[in-house]
């Protein structure tokens, strides 16, 4: 089972000193995030994708082609990639590039963000959210399926004898999740495609996702992937860790209060009882992640958010040192619960150029 974590990318004041960090440090804070996380072995490091303040990482591909020279195992992705907003023939350039650059080791999670404000930044129409979402995935991915491709659709002008480059590393197109928070239709896609569907749950209680992902599962089985506890499912959650649960609480409570995502709401208890979000020792985090497994079914992709609302990087560096102590016991709990013909794992390069 993987294991990783994800960045939002926001330039938020620390609560406790109201340090703001300036952009070049948080895009710089990042990417020692993503280098530390391999250190202490971790499988996942995935970025955002945002175009407004207080986040910074608008340019995913970026982030991770400077990432995939300063690691070696790491898997690089997004956790979200727009497909609304971005050009299919783009995307489906840009991650073919970073693939090259990293052997293989990228794969991409599409979804249509949080911040309705970007369609019109980029001449798209918000009522236009869920067939853009349909539309532009199908064409990305003949781009990547098809050396030469003729296309005409509703949303951006025909393509005609178009190949895009360069071509997929191996033949082999970037593994896609899809990420979604509300909408069965997203569900609906990632089932069609075989693809894999990403359950971003650090928002809302544990029941609305169960829905969700089981609807996938039986779109999955529906559409000949596989039967339905073999659908590759991954999950997000946040959490914040201290030896003692009483230092970890009083620790994060200023910045839970402030949080661009979520503060300003309920209680960090309130919250933390309904959703995944998990505050206290190492070991509360390892019995409330595994819950996660009875509540979903088995599944192969777990991200934590550990670097939001103002934390200060060196603290972030310690909640990873923690995750990656505690990541071995996740794995080793996870996998011994699993039936053997469910994978562990999400689809790798090597296994799908092995595949093919």
């Amino acid at each position: 089972m993987q294991i990783g974590v994800f960045t939002v990318g926001d330039v938020t004041p620390d609560p406790t000193n109201g340090r703001v960090p300036t952009e070049a440090e948080r895009i710089k804070a990042m990417m020692t995030i993503a280098q530390h996380a391999e250190a202490v072995g971790l499988d996942v490091f995935a970025t955002g994708e945002h175009h407004n303040p207080p986040f910074v990482p608008s340019s995913p591909t970026t982030m991770l082609g400077y990432l995939a020279a300063r690691t070696e195992r790491l898997i690089l992705s997004t956790s979200t990639t727009l497909i609304t907003t971005n050009d299919p023939v783009k995307i489906a350039e840009d991650y073919a590039m970073l693939q090259h650059l990293a052997d293989g080791r990228v794969d991409l999670m599409l979804g249509r963000g949080n911040t309705a404000p970007v369609y019109p930044w980029f001449g798209k129409n918000l009522e236009d959210a869920l067939p853009l979402t349909v539309e532009n995935y199908r064409l990305l991915r003949q781009l990547w399926d098809n050396e030469v491709v003729d296309w005409e659709g509703r949303f951006r002008t025909p393509l005609h004898r178009f190949t895009s480059t360069p071509r997929p590393l191996d033949g082999v197109p970037p593994f896609v999740w899809h990420g979604s928070i509300r909408s069965p239709e997203v569900a609906e896609i990632a089932a069609h495609f075989g693809d894999g569907f990403f359950a971003n749950n650090i928002f809302w209680p544990k029941e609305h996702f169960i829905r969700l992902i089981n609807l996938y599962r039986e779109r999955y089985e529906h559409y000949g992937h596989g039967t339905a506890d073999q659908a590759i499912v991954g999950l997000g959650g946040h959490v914040f860790m201290r030896p003692r649960s009483q230092d970890a609480i009083r620790e994060f409570r200023p910045y839970f209060d402030v949080a661009p995502v979520y503060g300003n709401g309920p209680s960090l208890e309130e919250f933390a009882a309904r959703t995944p979000l998990t505050v206290g020792s190492p070991q509360e985090v390892v019995d409330k992640t595994l819950t996660f497994q009875e509540f979903f079914g088995d599944y192969q992709r777990q991200l934590f958010l550990v670097d939001h609302a103002g934390l200060p990087l060196k603290t972030v560096l310690e909640q990873l040192d923690m995750l990656g102590e505690i990541a071995p016991e996740i794995r080793k709990e996870m996998d011994s619960r699993r039936p053997a013909h469910v994978p562990s794992d999400p689809p790798s390069h090597e296994s799908r150029r092995k595949d093919g």
